[in-house]
């Protein structure tokens, strides 16, 4: 009973603060989302085990993904010239391929491939949020009607987070309909061999609260056709649903119950956003191809 109030209290703060940041100012956005990326990072960096002597290069390989996020951030809105902002970043990348003639680790490989994945996982995918919290409009400066938020835009880019907190939803609601369904009537094995408590019946409980939901976003927010927002809920619920496989993958690899003890009762950061780090750059791939466009 004391590890459910734990792990309740702690949900309820944790959902309250991320939703606070994505509805208040880009800034807010920025900063919570920055720390999240960090400690993300971080984390997979020590449960892979690399530089586990060496703490200062985890911190540089750290920092190298907290900075990717931070430039995304700013070329999303517009505050800086992409071609410019990114240059620090592929420094650092060659860097990190360079400085191994010089050192005299025995599997430089290994080192290569953890530090390259743990770019592209926590920080690459977390970061893909900031193009999904904006409106690309002009950057000429002249009028433009944008279909999303109904009214003529004089900014460049325009901070928008209702797409970042719908996927959050779903994600959210599709684990609570996993668990409830799958609990109640869960007999077929979804994937067995990675995650045994997992059933197709809780699949589909998750796929149809997070449908559900997505129709009364359809009702507030009306984008496009009638089939967006239910079809945004169903790419985020499959992909979340592989994000969760992955990160289970991951740790049965390294013998892991959980990533991290930062969030009393739900693990580590790993735990909290492995859906989203797999639903993120599907669902940013939907909505340009099939709402922006």
């Amino acid at each position: 009973m004391k590890n459910f109030i734990t792990r309740a209290l702690t949900g309820i703060v944790f959902v309250l603060l991320l939703v606070a940041a994505m509805a208040g100012r880009s800034y807010a956005f920025l900063i919570l989302f920055g720390v999240i990326t960090m400690l993300a990072v971080d984390e997979f960096y020590r449960v892979a085990g690399l530089h586990a002597r060496r703490p200062i290069r985890r911190w540089i390989t750290t920092a190298g993904g907290l900075y990717l996020f931070v430039a995304t951030f700013l070329h999303a809105n517009g505050w800086a010239d992409p071609g410019r902002i990114y240059l620090p970043y592929v420094l650092f990348l060659l860097l990190v391929f360079i400085h191994a003639l010089y050192d005299k680790e025995a599997d430089p490989m290994r080192t290569w491939s953890l530090t390259i994945f743990g770019q592209l996982y926590p920080a690459g995918a977390l970061s893909l949020l900031n193009l999904i919290a904006v409106i690309p409009v002009s950057r000429e400066g002249e009028v433009v009607k944008s279909a999303l938020t109904g009214h003529h835009q004089l900014l460049d880019n325009v901070y928008f987070y209702p797409f970042v907190l719908a996927i959050f939803i779903f994600v959210w609601l599709n684990d609570t309909g996993a668990y409830l369904v799958g609990s109640l009537l869960g007999r077929r094995k979804l994937f067995p061999r990675i995650s045994p408590n997992k059933s197709w019946e809780g699949f589909f409980g998750g796929l149809f609260f997070a449908v559900a939901a997505s129709l009364l976003l359809a009702r507030w927010i009306p984008i496009g056709a009638g089939w967006t927002w239910p079809a945004l809920a169903c790419v985020v619920v499959v992909f979340g649903t592989w994000g969760d496989l992955v990160e289970s993958l991951l740790k049965r690899q390294v013998g892991i119950k959980d990533s991290g003890h930062i969030l009393p009762g739900h693990g580590g950061m790993l735990d909290r956003f492995d859906s989203v780090m797999m639903a993120a750059p599907a669902a940013y791939v939907y909505i340009e191809w099939f709402i922006r466009n």
